[in-house]
């Protein structure tokens, strides 16, 4: 293939994130060269999220941007969706407004340099077939756009679960698993280019199973790597989360402090039509062994709300669930209907929009009031804060996140990025730490105690 520029735009989340580096990887591998703006591209891909209604909203919006730029160019440019919108949205994108000239689904990237020459020898090109095996498990990401600090992992791909609102088994597959050596090799990889943070992906990721391991086998390998090298994991499911995992993570000094754990609902009716198979009463039980087991362990949750059906009594469990367990961070949202899922097919979208907002809303303030209460309680404690470069506010200050995943800002003076600065905390918002550096660190020589004492 010749040495074309291409630029990605990447939506969504994390694993959104780390499909982009493979592709990155797969083009680069042809020849072809990455560039930071869309102008400069020959070749530009939108890589689309499905998961709720406002992030489609953008991509089509920028989509026409882009058919403008290719009428500016007289055509030479070819412009194409990867990801979860795709199969979803392809004939609409290519046929009827002509906005795209090829559409890839997440399990078909190693097709691309074909699909680019289909489009070269003027075809419309597809594949947005899915698959029960791919994992991308051969394939080196290449990360042109991030910090050189911290990096994600992709450990397995697809989902299983079937939750009652969610697109992700229809847009992205069945659940498999990458195979434990191909992750511990990527993690050795990145240590030896620097990176000091790594977050293991995938939609479920204690169902995580190569057939030799478990999650839990793979976080105490992955703690072995290199123990100056933080672990994160996102995202694991309240059904099935294993004790033994919760006792890995008390053990390993580098795997941090810090679990999302999605409820979605505080609301028993609510949790089963939505099909999560756990109680509210369930869900209180493993929040509390994990802070028994896990001494400091901070928390972040998902939270739907507007639910088909909810009602007010159902919305305020959601309200008493967040304020009895007091997350330090929650990523909240209300209901949006996705095509193809149980919800939309079962039940009706019955919670008009201006209640869903005022819903939204009232969990938003409260949420923030908890976290400014939490961080309020970390006045005076010490951090041990991975450095992920300068503050936005100002070069003279670092920003970087403790071991529970809090964001600080403290002074430079001689800190790096890339270095572990022991912090005091001074002072807080309801997002953001404030601290003065006390000496530069590691992982194996900061306790823990320090923090919880």
């Amino acid at each position: 293939m010749d040495q074309r520029n291409f630029y990605i735009e990447t939506y969504g989340c994390q694993m959104n994130v780390s499909d982009t580096e493979i592709v990155n990887s797969i083009l680069m591998e042809e020849g072809m060269e990455p560039v930071n703006e869309p102008e400069d591209a020959e070749i530009i891909f939108v890589n689309t999220c499905s998961i709720r209604e406002n992030a489609e909203e953008r991509v089509w919006n920028r989509l026409k941007e882009f058919r403008a730029l290719k009428r500016d160019k007289d055509g030479n440019l070819t412009v194409g969706v990867l990801g979860c919108m795709a199969e979803r949205i392809r004939d609409k994108i290519i046929e009827k407004e002509q906005l795209v000239d090829l559409v890839v689904g997440p399990d078909a990237y190693r097709d691309l340099p074909k699909l680019l020459s289909d489009v070269d020898d003027g075809r419309k090109a597809v594949n947005t077939i899915l698959s029960l095996e791919e994992t991308y498990a051969d394939i080196k990401p290449i990360r042109t756009n991030d910090n050189g600090v911290s990096a994600f992992v992709t450990i397995m791909r697809g989902c299983d679960n079937m939750c009652a609102f969610c697109v992700v088994p229809f847009t992205r597959g069945r659940e498999r698993s990458r195979p434990a050596e191909s992750i511990l090799d990527e993690l050795q990889q990145l240590s030896d280019q620097g990176y000091r943070e790594v977050t293991l992906l995938g939609q479920n990721v204690n169902s995580y199973d190569d057939g030799d391991h478990s999650f839990a086998d793979l976080m105490y390998k992955a703690s072995q790597v290199d123990p100056e090298m933080r672990i994160r994991f996102s995202s694991p499911h309240p059904k099935d989360f294993p004790e033994e995992l919760l006792e890995i993570i008390s053990e390993q000094p580098n795997l941090c402090n810090y679990i999302h754990i999605p409820a979605q609902s505080g609301n028993n009716a609510v949790l089963e039509r939505m099909r999560r198979p756990y109680t509210r009463e369930q869900y209180f039980d493993l929040v509390e062994k994990m802070r028994d087991i896990i001494p400091g362990l901070t928390l972040s949750t998902d939270i739907i709300t507007g639910f088909c059906g909810e009602t007010e009594e159902e919305h305020e469990d959601t309200l008493t669930l967040m304020a009895k367990v007091k997350y330090d961070l929650a990523y909240m949202f209300a209901y949006s209907e996705r095509g193809r899922t149980l919800a939309q097919r079962k039940y009706e979208d019955d919670v008009p929009e201006d209640i869903k907002k005022r819903r939204l809303s009232e969990i938003i303030k409260q949420q923030m009031e908890i976290q400014e209460e939490l961080n309020k309680q970390e006045i005076g404690r010490r951090h041990l804060v991975l450095v992920e470069g300068t503050s936005k506010r100002s070069d003279e200050q670092l920003c970087g996140r403790t071991d529970t995943n809090k964001m600080v800002v403290f002074d430079r003076k001689d800190f790096q990025k890339g270095d572990y600065v022991e912090v005091t905390i001074t002072d807080c918002t309801s997002a953001t730490l404030m601290g003065e550096p006390v000496q530069k660190s590691s992982i194996q020589e900061f306790s823990r105690e320090t923090v919880t004492a």
